[in-house]
């Protein structure tokens, strides 16, 4: 089931978008889910060193 999730533009150069094209690849993934891999692991190394970073209610995952 597809979940309705906010959508984002993000700007990046030809290079980075090939790079990463290339790397999601490698992996079997999507360029979307390979940006959202990268972002969890940095947030989680984030929260590591600082601490959960409080979420509302209101907009928390319902995973």
């Amino acid at each position: 089931m597809k979940k309705d999730y906010p959508r984002y533009t993000l700007r990046v150069s030809k290079e980075l978008l090939f790079k990463l094209s290339y790397i999601a690849d490698f992996y079997g993934r999507t360029k979307n889910r390979e940006i959202e891999y990268v972002l969890k692991k940095h947030i989680t190394e984030f929260e590591k060193q600082y601490g959960v970073i409080p979420v509302p209610d209101d907009i928390a995952d319902e995973e």
